[in-house]
């Protein structure tokens, strides 16, 4: 499936279809919130003082994304993509310098992202960990918590866009 294109879920699969189709639909559900607008809008904060913007969402996912399935499940040693935004706990990075951020650079490097996600968990059970300091973290864990992750910032940019153009919904 593409990151763009949002599917509602099954009603009835097993566990590891109902995770990752909730999960790819709220990661297309981020890319529809962006649809259709210039990389101005995508730009434009919520509401001052914020300075939380659509392309600041982007590249925030697109760093979760890489913190949980390639540092936490997978091991891997990578670098913050955003070094200089990230806070103590590298979670943060993204948000600062969005404003400067091309929208299209965003989406390539959440794209990435997702793909080295989606490669990090085909052939994976979901009781497999990884590593959270001393915590063990399965990947069940990992995609209910992106879940939760998506769908409060799919609101974000809800409210965000409704506030750019009146859009809703999507």
């Amino acid at each position: 499936m593409s990151t763009s294109e949002r599917v509602t879920p099954p009603m009835d699969a097993d566990e590891r279809t109902s995770l990752a189709s909730w999960l790819d639909f709220y990661r297309a559900t981020l890319v529809g919130k962006c649809a259709g607008l210039g990389e101005e809008q995508l730009r434009t904060a919520s509401a001052p003082p914020s300075p939380l913007t659509l392309v600041g969402l982007v590249r925030h996912l697109a760093e979760v994304e890489r913190h949980w399935f390639r540092r936490v499940l997978a091991g891997e040693d990578v670098p913050d993509l955003f070094p200089d935004a990230a806070g103590a706990d590298g979670m943060s990075g993204g948000f600062d310098g969005a404003g400067q951020a091309s929208y299209e650079d965003a989406l390539e490097l959440w794209r990435a992202e997702v793909e080295h996600a989606r490669r990090a968990c085909a052939d994976r059970s979901l009781d497999d960990t990884g590593s959270l300091g001393e915590a063990r973290v399965t990947l069940r864990w990992i995609h209910t918590h992106l879940i939760a992750e998506y769908a409060r910032h799919c609101g974000h940019a809800d409210l965000i866009r409704e506030r750019i153009d009146g859009r809703t919904g999507v």
